[in-house]
């Protein structure tokens, strides 16, 4: 009897290869989640943006895996992950990292997050906060904006009007990739950070069925429910106690300085660093800077 062999189609793309990475999956909540780990020392959840997965922190994490353990996360629908058809809306994913951090027996961890996996962020520390001792947030405001700036600004934001249409996002991401390749080059000052494997890589992520639907859901979730949020102001009775920092890109085409201004009295210790002649990817830009703000964050 010939065993039983997985069509090709079917199998899981390999993991790209970096020096000291451990692949585990830890099943969360109904949803199996892919981790990459390396170093040791105290524990740092990194949470990476759209359109990456754990792949985006390769050049942070040879900067601080000597000084700490960093558990880089695949969240649901990226990566190596589990892309269930639910669950994209931001209280799952809070939901996910915080059950994920239960089954790996981490009571409080350091926090680093980008772009989507920064707002995540942000969120973990108003409804946990006594699992996070800092907070360092990569491209991404803080859920209490000044509306006055932010909205000559949402213009910059048109690119989310096609990827949250149901079909249409998910059209976008699987048939037409030089979409991808736009936003990931509009979102750095010089292209050659861009190295073509990892371009491929997560274009090729992207493309991948499960991966296009869940990009659309992700998008489509936070217009339809966190953006009322912002609007109706329901952050503004919370009060972020995690001492935070957010590193901004001087030329970040999403999210410009003017927008990211301190929480007031919304939060305890938050300060903004604009990172000059950065773009929207500052930990591929300047991994040394974002390693050395981290040190200095989590040394408080």
């Amino acid at each position: 009897m010939e065993p039983d062999v997985e069509p090709v189609e079917n199998r899981p793309p390999p993991l790209p290869e970096l020096a000291g990475v451990q692949h585990r999956f830890v099943e969360v909540r109904g949803v199996r989640l892919h981790v990459a780990e390396a170093g040791s020392g105290e524990p740092v959840v990194l949470l990476h943006g759209f359109p990456q997965h754990w792949y985006g922190w390769r050049r942070l994490i040879p900067l601080l895996a000597g000084e700490y353990r960093l558990i880089c996360v695949d969240q649901r629908g990226f990566g190596w992950s589990d892309a269930p058809a639910k669950g994209y809306d931001t209280d799952s994913r809070v939901s996910d990292v915080l059950a994920l951090m239960d089954a790996l027996g981490l009571d409080r961890v350091r926090l680093v997050g980008h772009d989507w996996g920064a707002w995540t962020g942000f969120q973990l520390c108003l409804r946990a906060p006594e699992r996070f001792t800092h907070y360092l947030a990569l491209n991404m405001l803080h859920p209490w904006p000044l509306h006055r700036r932010l909205m000559p600004q949402a213009w910059r934001f048109w690119y989310t009007a096609l990827l949250e249409q149901p079909l249409l996002g998910r059209w976008m991401l699987r048939r037409r990739p030089a979409f991808t390749r736009y936003l990931m080059r509009k979102g750095v000052v010089d292209g050659r950070v861009w190295t073509p494997d990892a371009m491929d890589e997560f274009v090729r992520s992207s493309r991948e069925p499960d991966r296009a639907r869940a990009g659309e859901a992700l998008h489509r979730a936070f217009a339809l429910r966190d953006i009322a949020r912002l609007v109706l102001g329901h952050y503004k009775k919370l009060r972020l106690s995690t001492p935070t920092v957010i590193l901004a890109g001087e030329r970040d085409f999403m999210l410009p300085p003017a927008v990211l201004t301190g929480a007031g009295g919304h939060a305890s210790d938050l300060t903004v660093e604009v990172l000059a002649g950065c773009g929207h990817y500052v930990h591929e830009e300047r991994p040394d800077l974002v390693a050395k703000a981290a040190r200095e964050l989590f040394g408080r």
